[in-house]
């Protein structure tokens, strides 16, 4: 089993980068993991809303494989809680998926063919974050869902 995360832009700040990084590192313990960053599109400035969804969107669906389970990070996606979001991880590693890919989108959010492509939608919160706070939030509880399936002391309920 294989986790990628594919995100739109970089992330500046360097407590974020190494927040992210200390994240990956822990849940290489478990599965392989994967960071995929898809570079900020040159001239945005110039490009309207739906112009920029569109072309992040056929930068994203170029980093997909076939054979794997694609969910998007979307406020208007499903909510689950740090113990559903386990079993949701175990019950998707049980179906047989070669790998699972999560995406954060950029800051107008994906493309129709994005969404098009995606199997599911996941709701981290109803509040808004950044898109760089997200990406260290999303990895810590991917390791805190695998710390959970393994009955470690991480998490405390």
């Amino acid at each position: 089993m294989k986790i990628n995360l594919v995100v739109v832009g970089k992330t500046n700040e360097k407590f974020l980068i190494n927040g992210e990084a200390e994240y990956a590192k822990r849940i290489n313990r478990y599965v392989k993991f994967a960071k995929i960053e898809i570079p900020d599109l040159k001239h945005a400035k110039k490009m309207s809303q739906e112009e920029i969804k569109r072309e992040e969107g056929k930068l994203i669906l170029s980093k997909l494989s076939p054979n794997g389970l694609i969910v998007l990070l979307d406020d208007k996606g499903q909510a689950k809680t740090s113990m559903q979001f386990s079993k949701w991880i175990q019950n998707t590693m049980n179906r047989g998926y070669k790998h699972i890919t999560f995406i954060i989108g950029g800051a107008y959010g994906f493309s129709d063919e994005v969404y098009k492509a995606a199997n599911e939608q996941l709701s981290l919160s109803k509040m808004t974050f950044s898109h760089q706070m997200i990406r260290l939030f999303f990895t810590e509880q991917i390791y805190r869902g695998f710390t959970i399936l393994n009955n470690e002391p991480y998490h405390h309920e």
